[in-house]
């Protein structure tokens, strides 16, 4: 759906390639648990959601509030990898559909792994995954903070599908996130993480060591089952409103007369905290 991301059909070819959903087991650090500092609040959402290539009109978000289908959007406040132009996307906007009633999901597109396919302006390596996960952490709290995202919210690191039996290229990703969520912590902003149920996400969910990983996963599995605890993995794994299930792929709806494609998805877990 997405621009930056793959077409539809050339996902489904990527999460093939890339392997096959297995369970594991581990258990999730908790999200604050590595600071003393004192953390706002989390601000939690439970229910339907959607995300879109470029954040809606204010008369369209207003519009599709009116319907009461989905109560949280997930926008796409920064990166080198972000496709779509934001024109809509600024602090007035964000206050405005937060009066309005929706919670908002900043994601962040940022570095992609060396191994991945095709073409991307900002790739990690393994000599570069640490500084690029904490310039690219500096960064995404700074434009989230633009936006009038205050400290405790959630933002979701976009990492797309790539060949996670590929050791080193998973080792270099790993140092990257580790980085990232690190960063993010240090700043007092909740670490998310949105990836493939095959191959970005099974990397998070399975990984051996849980040093410095996101707290909160969203994991795209489109099986058209509008729910987080049909979980793929062990099920101890991202409890206590930690989940995000993205389960269709380029839905086109019309909503009171305003039609979006979105994709969309099953959420409890944590979204921004706004004025």
């Amino acid at each position: 759906m997405a621009k930056h991301r793959l077409s539809k059909r050339g996902r489904y070819i990527a999460w093939a390639t890339a392997g096959s959903v297995v369970a594991a087991g581990g258990v999730v650090m908790a999200q604050t648990s590595m600071a003393a500092t004192t953390w706002p609040a989390q601000k939690t959402f439970t229910g339907r959601a959607f995300d879109a290539c470029a954040a809606p009109s204010l008369n369209a978000m207003k519009a599709w509030k009116s319907d009461a289908y989905y109560g949280a959007a997930a926008v796409y406040v920064g990166g080198k990898n972000r496709g779509c132009a934001q024109a809509n996307l600024t602090a007035s906007w964000v206050k405005s559909v937060n009066a309005a009633g929706w919670k908002l999901i900043p994601i962040y597109v940022g570095a992609q792994p060396p191994c991945q396919t095709g073409s991307s302006p900002e790739k990690l390596t393994a000599a570069t995954a640490a500084a690029l996960g904490a310039s690219d952490a500096k960064d995404a709290v700074a434009k989230s903070a633009a936006l009038g995202m205050k400290a405790g919210s959630a933002i979701y690191l976009d990492m797309e599908p790539y060949a996670i039996t590929n050791t080193s290229c998973n080792t270099a990703v790993l140092t990257y996130v580790r980085s990232f969520t690190k960063t993010l912590r240090a700043k007092v902003y909740r670490a998310g993480y949105y990836g493939f149920a095959t191959s970005s996400a099974k990397a998070i969910a399975t990984a051996a060591d849980r040093t410095d990983l996101p707290g909160n996963l969203w994991y795209a599995l489109w099986d058209g089952k509008a729910t987080t605890t049909d979980w793929p993995w062990d099920p101890k794994l991202f409890t206590g409103h930690s989940r995000g299930h993205q389960y269709t792929a380029n839905s086109k709806e019309t909503r009171k007369g305003y039609t979006i494609t979105v994709d969309r998805d099953a959420w409890d877990g944590p979204v921004a905290i706004v004025g």
